[in-house]
């Protein structure tokens, strides 16, 4: 993709569609059944409006993160980037855009869970200042029963 002038702007539901097809380009394990369904997203748009936070070229979707908050700890989640645009510092901005936004809800930790076997994850947060934690297991219940 030719570069273009990146511009930062809070999402909204009207972005869905350009978000889960950025989550495809991009590779990101897609839930349309659960997590990731139309309503559910658009749902974790308007809980967090300022938090949401999406790259754009020329009005294309290039990098995304939906942060959320449990008042203690922030929370990086379904970071993906443009295959086209990756080695451009869009994952970087969207972290520190995203880190900024919870500061001023007064929010000091940031967190990630990332999945096992994504190096490139792992490695865009241990250089964006982010320490990894092999002493804590991870469990979760779903009512929807989906893994």
């Amino acid at each position: 993709m030719k570069r273009q002038e990146m511009k930062t702007r809070r999402l909204t539901g009207a972005d869905y569609d350009q978000i889960v097809e950025l989550w495809q380009r991009a590779g990101l394990p897609y839930k349309p059944q659960g997590r990731d369904h139309k309503d559910a997203v658009e749902a974790q748009i308007a809980a967090n409006p300022d938090l949401c936070i999406g790259i754009f070229e020329e009005n294309r979707l290039t990098g995304v993160v939906l942060a959320t908050t449990d008042g203690r700890k922030g929370w990086m989640n379904r970071l993906a980037v443009d295959p086209d645009c990756r080695r451009r510092g869009v994952a970087k901005t969207l972290i520190h855009e995203a880190e900024a936004t919870l500061r001023k809800h007064g929010i000091r930790i940031f967190c990630a869970l990332i999945e096992s076997g994504n190096t490139t994850s792992v490695r865009l947060f241990k250089a964006s200042g982010y320490r990894e934690h092999r002493d804590i297991v991870y469990f979760s219940k779903r009512d929807s029963g989906q893994v």
